[in-house]
C-alpha cells in the first residue's frame, strides 16, 4: 500500500535546503508491509518524488514538524528528513520514539 494520510492541516510550497547537524546518521525500519512516500517536503501537500519498497530502512538526518499524519505507528506532525530535500511521515518509521530521535531541520 501506499500512504499519507491527512489528519489536520496540509502544507504547500517549495521545500528549502537541509543541512544535518549530527555527525552520527542512523536507518531506521520503515512499517512492514508499507511503501512509503517520499515528499518534496515536510507534509502531505508537498509533491511524491519517489517511492519506497516494503522493506526498505532509511537515514534519518534531521526531523522538522509538518503536517499531521497518522500512520503505523499512531499521530504525529513529525516529518524526517532522509535526503536532501525528500522527507517521510515519522509515522511510518520504526524509531522506538514517540518525540525526536535526531536533530531539528535547519
Amino acid at each position: 500500500m501506499s500512504v499519507d494520510r491527512i489528519e489536520e492541516g496540509d502544507s504547500k510550497g517549495e521545500a528549502e535546503a537541509v543541512t544535518a547537524t549530527s555527525p552520527t546518521v542512523r536507518y531506521y525500519p520503515v512499517a512492514p508491509g508499507v511503501r512509503l512516500n517520499v515528499r518534496s517536503g515536510p507534509g502531505t501537500g508537498y509533491g511524491i518524488v519517489r517511492l519506497l519498497p516494503e522493506g526498505a530502512r532509511v537515514p534519518v538526518y534531521c526531523q522538522t514538524p509538518g503536517t499531521k499524519v497518522t500512520g503505523y505507528y499512531g499521530t504525529s506532525n513529525i516529518w524526517d528528513n532522509i535526503s536532501n530535500g525528500e522527507f517521510v511521515s515519522d509515522t511510518y518509521v520504526h524509531t522506538g520514539s514517540d518525540g525526536y530521535v535526531a536533530d531539528r531541520c535547519a
